[in-house]
């Protein structure tokens, strides 16, 4: 395992990943803010009342408690993470009368094809062993008609963005090229995919046909 991944197994980052670590990491690599991200996770998502949430590499649960309280009726969003750490402290933290924790694989989600009607992973597919084989499970699991919405590292051609490949290598984080989701998406079938970029980070959203 990794420095990066190891970090995200301990108690003690659980504890400060979304007050400390995670706004300021996040703010330095993109200009964004949590806020921010939030709102436009919702929008992208098209998230409201009785639609099923899958928050992929929830880490202690604020996306997807946040996500939850956008949905009503008999709409719910599942957090999904395999650090042990981050989930008690999602537990601790982040419960509501519509969101649940559940601790698993990303590379082999424990939905059957078509759960879901928004599927989403917000600044982890870098730290994921097989990063593509869970973009498909994400993809597998997403109902027709459905959003998925991922967000993660981008890396252009610039000598900055070879510098950030090598950086990345040394801790554990995979630093992706613009393409990389926008063509596995449309290769899988995915419609309106739409991409962002913001500093070193990159948005990237789509639709599966009804």
């Amino acid at each position: 395992m990794n420095l990066a991944r190891r970090s995200m197994n301990h108690p003690a980052l659980a504890a400060v990943y979304e007050r400390a670590w995670r706004p300021a990491a996040f703010f330095a690599a993109s200009g964004r803010t949590m806020e921010t991200d939030r709102r436009d996770a919702v929008r992208q998502l098209r998230l409201g009342g009785s639609k099923k949430v899958l928050d992929i590499a929830c880490g202690p649960g604020n996306f997807t408690r946040f996500l939850s309280n956008t949905l009503s009726g008999n709409g719910f969003a599942v957090g999904l993470d395999y650090s042990e750490a981050m989930l008690a402290r999602a537990v601790l933290d982040n419960t509501g009368p519509r969101v649940g924790y559940l601790r698993g694989d990303a590379a082999r989600l424990p939905f059957a094809d078509g759960t879901f009607d928004a599927v989403c992973c917000f600044g982890a597919l870098y730290l994921i062993p097989d990063p593509l084989t869970a973009a498909r499970e994400m993809v597998r699991v997403l109902a027709p008609g459905g959003r998925i919405a991922i967000s993660t590292s981008h890396r252009d051609d610039s000598a900055f963005g070879r510098f950030s490949r090598v950086v990345g290598g040394w801790s554990g984080l995979r630093v992706f090229p613009s393409a990389t989701f926008p063509e596995l998406f449309t290769e899988l079938g995915l419609v309106d995919v739409e991409q962002q970029v913001h500093r070193l980070l990159q948005y990237v959203s789509a639709t599966r046909p009804a």
